[in-house]
């Protein structure tokens, strides 16, 4: 795409110099000006073209030709400064300027050449088509009138009529643009101007109405485009920056507002809207920025007051309470307290159910929670929505892992802790069951091979909860004490016996067993 765009540009740039040269040479063919010093004649007898500005001419004639804009914009800058009452000068400029796409610095030299030379009709028509782009219709219509009235060429003659006729259509639906705006028909009024603004691409003074229009039918990030052409159109344009940075602020994107109206101070710094309007978008700026540091920090109690803050300092605008909210449930989850993740983020889903961050949060909640169906569904949901994204994608064969793993031996489940419990409320369930469920305490035959199942499973839990590289494994819904889920094969150390048990101590640090031991 990029290869075509820059294509096309430069073939729109060849067409206005080749335009541009065949304007010249009918201009220069006609006077005999350009070659006047070789053949002996007087320099100065039309153009006033002493030597030096001619060999800037000539120079600078030959790097347009070439397509070097600003070696050949220096070369007429130096003709325009060497003879101020040179047209021909004045009209290169002004086609390297057009090549440019500078047409505001176009304008005043082809206004020079036409006063310099009432008849130069190709001036005049050129002048015609920027005035017309520019939405100076009247201006535009005068240009082209007295170019039918100045003897012109066949080619000037056809495409003067032609502009005047599409200025007289820009009249008229300028004129019904108006009507629709002012009686509230905003969508005939946006038709209207499209049309217009097809052709009158540089007036500033329309794309502020259409903006207008925009923001009356709901569309801000369209008023937004149009505001930001007509604030490099028109200059000092405080006021389309200043609304420019309320649309940001609307729409949530806070870092943007603050930058345009910055841009609005720097024109007017004590334009008041504006600064009343800084002031509170830096400060709401400031919260968010402070409430992202702690997160990245891992201070989510802390994150968790700021964004709280945040929809305080803004009640208003929902988009921030919702960002807000979205935030607190990402560090909610992220802080392991799944309850409140999962109130939260539910709240930002009844608001935006495609919101695929609230999804991601809430289905860890959901794992911690052991609620591995609804954790399923969400990473699911979150999937429709992104599906190149690696972390719902992982988090979700990681639910169904759980999930599956659920459905055989769970050893939180064994201990009863929950899924966050630290190390110490692992060793502390196991030593209370590991007393509980001792073969020895039982005299039945049947409960004792009951009971030896149960201890073999409350030493199996302990063993793998109580190691860190072990419980990751497990976590990550892998059992590492089960022989189907070990690429290996090798069987599972706990596989065994309750004779392989006996002398276990459960009050030791889990290291080998070390005597028998005995209940009355």
């Amino acid at each position: 795409m990029h290869f075509n765009r820059r294509s096309l540009q430069m073939q729109g740039t060849l067409k206005r110099l080749s335009n541009a040269a065949l304007h010249l040479s009918d201009v220069e063919t006609g006077l005999g000006t350009l070659h006047a010093s070789t053949q002996g004649l007087n320099p100065r007898a039309e153009c006033g073209v002493n030597a030096d500005v001619e060999k800037h001419l000539e120079l600078g004639k030959k790097l347009l030709a070439a397509g070097q804009l600003a070696d050949a914009l220096s070369q007429f800058h130096a003709a325009v400064d060497g003879d101020p009452d040179n047209y021909i000068a004045y009209y290169r400029r002004a086609t390297v300027f057009l090549a440019m796409g500078k047409s505001k610095a176009a304008l005043p030299d082809l206004t020079k050449v036409i006063e310099l030379k009432m008849d130069f009709t190709a001036a005049r028509l050129q002048r015609g088509h920027l005035l017309l782009k520019q939405g100076k219709l009247d201006e535009a219509e005068d240009d082209f009138k007295k170019v039918l009235k100045s003897n012109p060429s066949e080619n000037e003659e056809k495409e003067a009529q032609l502009q005047l006729v599409k200025s007289d259509e820009m009249q008229r639906l300028r004129s019904q643009a108006l009507d629709a705006f002012e009686s509230s028909d905003y969508t005939a009024a946006i038709t209207f101007l499209d049309k217009i603004l097809e052709v009158c691409v540089w007036d500033a003074e329309l794309r502020e109405l259409r903006a207008e229009c925009f923001i009356k039918e709901g569309e801000p990030r369209k008023a937004i485009s149009d505001l930001k052409a007509a604030s490099k159109l028109k200059n000092d344009n405080t006021e389309a920056f200043y609304k420019i940075s309320t649309l940001y602020y609307q729409l949530g994107d806070h870092e943007l507002s603050l930058s345009e109206v910055r841009e609005c101070l720097k024109l007017d710094q004590d334009h008041k809207r504006c600064f009343a309007h800084y002031k509170q978008v830096k400060k709401l700026n400031k919260l968010i920025e402070s409430a992202e540091e702690l997160i990245r920090d891992g201070r989510y109690t802390d994150a968790t007051s700021k964004y709280e803050s945040v929809m305080k300092t803004e009640p208003s605008v929902s988009e921030y309470t919702i960002r807000s909210k979205e935030r607190i449930c990402h560090c909610f989850s992220k802080d392991e307290k799944p309850v409140e993740a999962i109130r939260v983020c539910s709240e930002v889903l009844q608001m935006e159910p495609d919101n695929v961050n609230a999804l991601k949060d809430r289905a860890e909640a959901y794992l911690i929670e052991e609620m591995y169906d609804e954790a399923i569904q969400d990473y699911e949901t979150a999937q429709e929505h992104n599906e190149n994204d690696q972390q719902i994608r992982e988090g979700l064969e990681k639910a169904q892992r759980l999930l599956k793993q659920s459905q055989k031996r769970d050893y939180y489940k064994i201990l009863g802790v929950k899924r966050n419990a630290k190390k110490q409320e692992i060793i502390k369930a196991y030593r209370k069951l590991a007393l509980q469920w001792h073969p020895d305490n039982f005299q039945n035959e049947e409960e004792k091979k009951k009971a030896e199942k149960k201890f073999i499973d409350i030493a199996a839990a302990k063993e793998v909860l109580s190691d860190p590289e072990m419980r990751k494994k497990f976590d990550d819904g892998e059992d590492p004490l089960d022989a189907e889920s070990q690429q290996g094969g090798g069987g599972s150390p706990f596989h065994r016996s309750w004779n392989s048990w006996q002398g276990f101590n459960p009050f030791s640090s889990g290291g080998p067993f070390r005597f028998k031991f005995h209940f009355n």
